[in-house]
């Protein structure tokens, strides 16, 4: 560890130019994430124009998904202890270029397989500017209500992203092709770098090994995992190709728990590993993602498959549904002051568990009173993610920020990336699309539920 960091507290003086506004870094450090959940609903919006335009499957479809949260869930870690050594600035610049690059191969893909490998470059840009920007967000404010504030208008303006994602994702689509959604992410990113360049001072580095046989093994085991899941359904269950990839998941898992039981230099520090609420809030958010990728997944095709809306209507459509996760997160910071991130976290996932169970009837609702109960679903866990990520870099030292931040958003897109594959296996196995949505709503209201239990057995009372 550089000396001097360590007897630097981490404080606005230390990590922000002289008169840096606390928005300015806010909206500098949001630009990342703002950008890669903006890309999350205009992609999936943007799904049945992508099918007829290369002609592809269900299955494709699915690894154009879950391609980019392969990527950034198998490389989160990894970008975490890059940031540690090389300082969570210099990782967050390059993650926003290597995101943008990527962006420009998307809009310029020919064939099935090239957008697939652009997406899967997405995911790993995503991987190294994700960790350094809650890092240097937490890292940039003291323990109090104005870290709590940003982290809430962080979270806000990230929701919102989502929100307008769908509207942006069905104009482009329906004006210009689906080719022009990859475009919108060029003056984000742009924006991006120029703000954190000015705005964000370096951050300490943490000299440390950067366990490479370790994230190669996590990266085999969610690889060998997605292809299970991916492609089970079109190989069969007992094909020998799903059989062998089923293995290779459970051989690399149990590799990977072996070496960081026994190795000298360990992906997660003990200390980490050894608080509650940090395994608590990693697991909340494997649950949370599950949920909300799967709904938007599931929502977007149901509306235009089964409903037969265009991609401009969906998007306007998905809109208010969207919009509510950025309410749940603007209401998180004043629940959080009433009920603490305990009571917040069981308030929020409560109404996610109650309104994704209320739609296992969605073939007999109409789209007012649908868009209601998906809107209290969403505000609920909107309102329970910045109590979530409180609770987790709480509980990290500030020598392990970075770590805790990429270990949160891995379990993260690890939800994301099971969610989006078990909705294609739901799909593939009902033949008709109603009722695989009403059966994935009942399996998202069921990882909600999960969560609630977390959070009253391992996170105590405030």
């Amino acid at each position: 560890m550089n000396p001097a960091s360590a007897k630097t507290p981490a404080t606005p003086a230390t990590l922000a130019p002289p008169g840096a506004r606390p928005a300015t870094i806010m909206v500098a450090l949001a630009c990342g994430f703002v950008m890669a959940m903006l890309d999350v609903t205009i992609v999936n919006v943007a799904l049945k124009a992508m099918q007829t335009s290369l002609a592809i499957s269900l299955t494709t479809l699915v690894w154009i998904v879950d391609a980019y949260a392969l990527s950034f869930a198998a490389l989160l870690l990894f970008g975490g202890a890059l940031a540690n050594r090389y300082g969570s600035k210099t990782l967050y610049l390059i993650g926003l270029a290597l995101f943008v690059a990527a962006s420009v191969l998307c809009a310029s893909a020919t064939t099935p397989a090239a957008l697939i490998a652009a997406r899967l470059l997405q995911g790993g840009g995503a991987a190294l500017f994700m960790p350094s920007s809650l890092s240097l967000l937490t890292q940039a404010f003291p323990p109090g209500p104005l870290r709590t504030r940003m982290i809430g208008i962080w979270g806000a303006l990230v929701s919102a992203a989502m929100a307008l994602g769908p509207c942006v994702g069905g104009v482009l689509v329906d004006a210009i092709g689906w080719r022009s959604i990859f475009w919108v992410n060029l003056p984000v990113g742009i924006a991006g770098l120029w703000l954190t360049q000015r705005h964000v001072a370096r951050s300490p580095r943490h000299a440390g090994p950067l366990n490479g046989a370790g994230h190669l093994l996590a990266a085999l085991t969610l690889g060998a995992l997605s292809l299970t899941l991916i492609q089970g359904p079109t190989l069969g269950w007992t094909s020998p190709a799903i059989l062998a990839c089923a293995l290779t998941t459970v051989a690399a898992t149990a590799a990977f728990a072996l070496r960081e039981r026994y190795a000298r230099h360990r992906i997660l520090s003990r200390a980490l590993l050894g608080e509650r609420r940090f395994v608590a809030g990693s697991l909340l958010g494997l649950a949370i993602n599950f949920g909300i990728l799967a709904e938007i997944f599931l929502i977007s095709l149901y509306l235009q498959q089964e409903r037969g809306s265009s991609a401009l209507v969906t998007g306007f459509q998905l809109f208010p549904l969207m919009a509510m996760f950025g309410i749940g997160n603007l209401a998180s910071a004043r629940v959080s002051r009433r009920l603490g991130p305990r009571g917040t976290l069981l308030a929020g996932l409560g109404l996610a568990t109650l309104g994704s169970a209320a739609l296992v009837g969605i073939d007999a609702l109409p789209y007012p009173a649908l868009a209601l109960i998906i809107g209290i679903a969403n505000f609920g866990a909107g309102q329970a993610i910045p109590a979530m990520n409180l609770v987790v870099m709480h509980a990290a030292r500030p020598e392990d920020a970075n770590l805790a931040a990429a270990s949160l958003n891995a379990s993260r897109q690890i939800g994301s990336l099971v969610g989006v594959a078990i909705a294609s296996v739901i799909l593939h196995a009902c033949v008709d699309p109603g009722h695989a949505t009403a059966a994935g709503f009942a399996v998202i209201a069921a990882a909600y539920a999960g969560g609630l239990v977390v959070v009253a057995r391992a996170i105590e009372r405030d």
